[in-house]
C-alpha cells in the first residue's frame, strides 16, 4: 500500500539521508553525556549500597540498605600519584596508600569521596593490597550517613579551624551537659 500525501515529501526523505544514523531527531528528548553518567553513577551507587544526598557538612554518602558489622561498603578510587606530587596538590581528596604513593580521590566518578568525617565514625578506612575500602564498624540501617575518622593530621590541618560539623559534635553543641 502506498500512502499519498497532498505535501510534497521529498524534503522529508533528503533530510534523512543527510541526517547521520547515530543523531536522534530532532524533535526527541535526548541526554547530554553529563546526564547520562550521572544516572549510570546513580544506578551503580545504589547497586552498591550507597546514594549521595546532602547532609550536615554538605554533600555526604548515605547507605541505601543495611549493612553488617565489618561488610564492605565502597572502594575509595581515583588515580594514582606519586605521594612526592600529592604534597603540591592543593587537594583535600588525597588519601595515603604508602609511602610512595596516594590516590588522588577528586574525580566525581569516586563516590567514596563524599563519605564525611566523624568523631564517632561508623566506618573506618581498610587498606588491602594497596587498595582503600570503607568498611563498616557497627551495623549501618539505611538511610544513615556513611562516615569515618580522617585522622588527627587532616582533622588539625582542614576540620578543627571552621569547627566539626560531625552528628557527634552538633549534639554536643546543642546539648553541652
Amino acid at each position: 500500500m502506498i500512502l499519498q500525501s497532498e505535501t510534497p515529501v521529498i524534503g522529508v526523505f533528503s533530510y534523512i539521508r543527510k541526517r547521520s544514523i547515530m543523531e536522534p531527531h530532532p524533535k526527541e528528548k535526548t541526554m547530554s553525556y553529563s546526564e547520562k553518567n550521572r544516572a549510570v553513577r546513580a544506578s551503580n551507587n545504589e547497586s552498591q549500597g550507597v546514594v549521595v544526598r546532602r547532609s550536615s557538612a554538605g554533600l555526604g554518602l548515605f547507605a541505601a540498605k543495611d549493612f553488617a558489622k565489618g561488610e564492605t561498603v565502597i572502594e575509595y578510587v581515583g588515580n594514582r600519584i606519586a605521594a612526592s606530587e600529592a604534597e603540591s596538590r592543593p587537594n583535600r581528596y588525597l588519601f595515603r596508600v604508602s609511602a610512595k604513593q596516594d590516590i588522588d580521590g577528586s574525580p566525581r566518578w569516586n563516590t567514596a569521596r563524599y563519605a564525611n568525617h566523624s568523631c564517632k565514625p561508623n566506618c573506618e578506612a581498610e587498606n588491602r593490597r594497596g587498595r582503600i575500602y570503607l568498611v563498616t564498624r557497627r551495623k549501618v540501617s539505611a538511610g544513615e550517613e556513611i562516615c569515618y575518622d580522617y585522622g588527627r593530621e587532616y582533622v588539625d590541618e582542614f576540620i578543627r579551624p571552621s569547627g566539626c560539623r560531625c552528628r557527634k559534635c552538633i549534639d554536643m553543641k546543642k546539648d553541652p551537659a
